[in-house]
């Protein structure tokens, strides 16, 4: 989507690089993989891609834990590979996002290994006790103790030792990492944890506050004020999407007032029941909070983090039902709409993977008592009737992919024209940017709004419901009625 302000409509679609394509064999996706598939997400219909980190990792949470933010993993590729991806990208017309992780890094970043400890949040505890109560998302104490006795804070795994965003080497080595990315010719950055930069002075127990003392501290809009002076000092629309979860629509909404950044993931929307008064209410909630601060909704189902929707949504028939109808509400709603990989073949979580693959540190933090984020990461399968599916021309693949995925593959979807995949690339072709919104009376159980370009009527009810006007697309097969958990648009 080519204009002014591209991101204010733009549908992304989420790449998480170890799970898309394989182009050496080893069994991870890769950057040359994943350049060799851009032409079927222009073909697609999505704007633009967002690459999950692809930096220099030991992986222990996935990439999510930084050694070095300018340069590529080897079992990615090398930064030659990048430079030929964004090369192709602009060739059929996709824009590129990359991640930035500014909460934390790796324990094997140089500024930890040298001891740089000014850079990092140290603190001294009490009777062999940690500072204070604060919690690993993972699970267990965010307090790791050293030899010398100190305590160091990682609200992740302890491999991910937390930044000190009040030291101002920090700042000034994160501009020069934003501005490295920016020269190569990214067009922006999805900012990793964007609400935890700064914890509260004197990092007071959480206890029972409802705001957290380590998310959403006023000090972080200094620093995306800044950041934003710093992009904008780029020629062409390069763009943020921040992640703040925990947050209401409200506070939310304030990262993305016009000095600030560009967009915030809705994740309200993303963990929402299929209940329609629950989806009305955040569908309100959250127009209302962007339009006082001038800012597009963004609108998502699944991502490297949550359970896939299918599964969300019941999982099987019902599930995959559901799913293909909240994908045409989804992309009927103003704004932008995020598609991370394989919703677009209706992939489900897989839940059933072997305790010895699985290698999410929510697993391992919880003794196996939490499965983690590994279900939603298995690879995509790209064609054939055996795993891998022609992910990896060496046969494997870095987790192990369900063999009933045969009748969901990219080739075997292609070929059907009620298939999910050509239930999104229909809508992505007939999706325009929509900037008026209104509801219309609906029956109980039913969401029916009203753009520049449609009448939108999502049925969650269990009934059906009369259907009027012949639709430009639905999620299901209709006649004269629209059946319970389906999605039309008719032109309006």
């Amino acid at each position: 989507m080519a204009g002014v302000e591209w991101w204010r409509s733009a549908v992304i679609y989420q790449v998480y690089p170890r799970s898309f394509a394989d182009s050496d064999g080893d069994g991870v996706g890769d950057l040359p993989g994943i350049t060799a598939k851009l032409a079927y997400l222009a073909d697609l219909g999505v704007d633009a891609v967002w690459l999950s980190p692809f930096y220099r990792s030991p992986m222990v949470d996935g990439g999510y834990d930084v050694a070095d933010y300018c340069d590529v993993d080897p079992v990615f590729g090398t930064l030659a590979d990048f430079d030929r991806l964004l090369a192709e990208a602009r060739t059929v017309g996709l824009k590129v996002i990359v991640d930035i992780v500014p909460n934390h890094t790796s324990d094997r970043h140089p500024w930890f290994q040298q001891s740089l400890r000014d850079r990092y949040i140290f603190s001294t505890g009490s009777d062999d006790r940690p500072p204070n109560d604060w919690q690993s998302l993972f699970g267990g104490p965010a307090w790791t103790r050293t030899t010398d006795g100190s305590w160091y804070l990682h609200l992740f795994d302890p491999g991910q030792p937390d930044l000190n965003w009040r030291n101002p080497q920090v700042r000034d080595e994160f501009d020069a990492i934003l501005r490295f990315w920016l020269d190569r010719g990214v067009d922006g950055f999805r900012i990793d944890v964007a609400h935890g930069m700064i914890k509260a002075e004197g990092l007071p127990d959480a206890g029972g506050e409802q705001r957290l003392p380590y998310f959403d501290q006023e000090e972080v809009h200094d620093i995306y004020r800044s950041w934003r002076k710093l992009i904008d000092s780029y020629l062409g629309e390069r763009m943020t999407v921040a992640e703040v979860f925990d947050s209401t629509p409200e506070r939310v909404a304030r990262y993305v007032a016009g000095d600030e950044l560009h967009q915030a993931f809705n994740f309200d929307f993303l963990e929402a029941p299929w209940d329609p008064a629950v989806l009305r209410k955040i569908i309100d909630e959250t127009l209302a909070a962007v339009k006082d601060v001038g800012a597009p909704a963004t609108w998502v189902l699944s991502n490297h983090d949550r359970r896939r929707h299918v599964t969300r949504f019941g999982g099987g028939l019902v599930g995959l039902r559901r799913a293909r109808a909240a994908a045409l509400l989804m992309l009927g709603l103003p704004g932008s709409a995020y598609v991370y990989q394989g919703e677009e073949l209706g992939l489900p979580e897989v839940l059933d993977l072997p305790d010895e693959v699985r290698a999410d540190p929510q697993w391992v933090r919880s003794g196996g008592r939490e499965l983690g984020r590994d279900g939603c990461r298995v690879p995509l399968p790209w064609e054939g009737d055996a795993p891998p599916f022609g992910f990896s021309p060496g046969g494997r693949a870095w987790l192990p992919m369900p063999r009933e995925w045969a009748a969901r593959t990219v080739a075997a979807q292609r070929e059907d024209p009620d298939s999910m995949l050509n239930l999104y690339r229909k809508a992505l072709h007939l999706r325009r940017p929509a900037t008026e919104f209104a509801w219309r009376p609906a029956p109980d159980g039913v969401l029916c709004f009203e753009t520049e370009r449609f009448l939108v009527t999502a049925n969650l009810s269990g009934s059906p419901v009369p259907l009027l006007g012949v639709p430009a697309l639905a999620s299901s097969p209709v006649t004269d009625e629209l059946p319970p958990d389906t999605t039309a648009w008719i032109r309006t």
